[in-house]
């Protein structure tokens, strides 16, 4: 017909609209799990914080793990299209509860072992969002390298959520990695301080440039599965295959980078303009620059 002629539309699967409609339906259920775990762990009120304190801080936070379960959650949709409702249920309920354990697990491990000279919590309550910041962007980071695991592994079996854990593990190692690393650079050019004492501080410029670096990180790291191969039964092989491809990636993304901002921000001393002088567009840039390049190298290594 005439609207075949305009619109050329691939074949799609019989029933689809209904496993659509089914995982919207859970992915909104599991949202909501999300928003009611917020304040659990800091026994706060999201409502108090959001509506009555308006602290823009919180509500970063919750957002970073929203945009984080989605980004899990986009991996598995349509995973199971065609397998039979309750397969497809079932499946979009283990990794979706999965990815809320590993993204909340995350935040925890980066509070007490990455950044463990803050509070984030007592930080996040006092309206830092330096910190939220920071703490968004590590649950958007963990689920960028688990959207890249599932995406990897084959099934829905015990081998592929033992992969997925091995996975966000390896990502925990290499955030803790780069941060010591970043940290040692911070403590070079500023002796008077540290960078988690500015992130404690507020330094809301500090928090937007190491975000990036956490991102673009994440996105190196979750290119690993596009050079690795999966076998199911090698759980140390594929452990030790992450581990190398995300460490190297990490290293090759902060030269790459580093040497973009000495191109790109000539003439400008960057360390000091967002290390003390808070200067956000100079930290917004480098964001840009450390997201942007990994994801020229994340579309070299998926050539």
């Amino acid at each position: 017909s005439y609207m075949e002629q305009l619109v050329a539309l691939v074949a799609f699967p019989n029933a689809l609209m209904l496993y659509v409609l089914m995982d919207i339906v859970i992915v909104l259920a599991l949202l909501l799990t999300i928003r009611l775990l917020a304040g659990s762990q800091s026994k706060v009120s999201v409502s108090d914080e959001l509506a009555s304190k308006d602290n823009a801080a919180f509500g970063i936070s919750v957002a970073g793990r929203m945009i984080a379960l989605c980004i899990v959650l986009s991996a598995i949709v349509g995973r199971h299209i065609g397998q039979g409702f309750d397969i497809a249920a079932l499946g979009m309920l283990l990794f979706g509860t999965i990815g809320i354990l590993l993204i909340k697990l995350g935040r925890v491990a980066h509070d007490k072992v990455i950044l463990h000279r803050l509070v984030k919590d007592e930080a996040i309550a006092k309206r830092n969002t330096a910190v939220a910041v920071v703490d968004a962007s590590s649950a958007i980071a963990s689920a960028i390298v688990i959207y890249g695991v599932i995406n990897w592994v084959k099934g829905t079996d015990t081998q592929a959520i033992v992969a997925i854990i091995t996975g966000f593990f390896v990502m925990l190692t290499v955030l803790l990695v780069t941060t010591r690393i970043y940290e040692l650079r911070f403590a070079r050019n500023n002796q008077v301080d540290s960078l988690q004492g500015q992130l404690r501080k507020g330094n809301l410029a500090l928090g937007i440039q190491h975000s990036g670096n956490l991102i673009g990180t994440a996105l190196v790291v979750s290119g690993a599965g596009d050079i690795l191969q999966y076998d199911a039964a090698t759980y140390v092989t594929n452990a030790t295959g992450w581990l190398f491809c995300g460490v190297v990636g990490a290293f090759l993304l902060a030269l790459i980078v580093g040497l973009a901002k000495r191109l790109v921000l000539l003439g400008i001393d960057w360390k000091q303009e967002v290390d003390l002088q808070e200067n956000t567009g100079i930290a917004t840039l480098e964001w840009v620059l450390s997201v942007g390049i990994a994801l020229i190298v994340l579309g070299i290594i998926r050539f």
